[in-house]
């Protein structure tokens, strides 16, 4: 008796969302170093880690996805993974809302004071600075959310150009 093995194709959003979710714990660890080391987590080489650190995880998804799969990756099953990614990533903004203003809001105003001192060091007005940063503290977690999303759908236009495979025998 011949037994037929059938590959199913993983989905674009389960792929995304399990590399989505590495990327919120590497968010939140990354997170736990800068404040550790008192360093500003939302700004400078920190984040250049972070960014680097999600574009390897969506260049890790679309191999995941081919090698699952069967073999190709369409450039908007690509787009898709790092859609479905940025919504995963989103999830570590909950944990860092609750720590910044609950446990320790010290990182946070690490950030509006070095956002506070680069306007005044460029000679912006002092109502401007302050308006500046009040909308910051309004706006900042909903910017994240959607930024987060955005950014990982970005990386992901820019890492399908290069990772994509189209299956030859599929018409154009």
């Amino acid at each position: 008796m011949e037994t037929e093995t059938s590959t199913e194709k993983p989905s674009t959003r389960a792929v995304g969302l399990r590399f989505g979710l590495f990327n919120a714990l590497a968010g939140v660890l990354l997170f736990a170093i800068a404040v550790t080391m008192n360093l500003n987590p939302f700004k400078g080489w920190f984040s250049w880690i972070g960014t680097a650190i999600g574009i390897g995880l969506v260049i890790l998804a679309h191999k995941q996805y081919k090698d699952n799969g069967d073999g190709y990756m369409e450039y908007g099953q690509g787009v898709g993974i790092g859609f479905w990614m940025g919504v995963a990533a989103t999830l570590s903004i909950p944990f860092l809302f609750v720590y910044l203003t609950y446990v320790d809001g010290a990182p946070f105003e690490l950030f509006l004071q070095q956002q506070e001192d680069d306007m005044i060091s460029k000679g912006t007005p002092d109502n401007i600075v302050e308006t500046s940063i009040t909308w910051t503290r309004k706006l900042f977690w909903p910017i994240a959310l959607f930024g987060g999303v955005l950014g990982f759908t970005i990386y992901a236009l820019i890492v399908s150009i290069f990772t994509k495979k189209s299956n030859p025998e599929m018409p154009v």
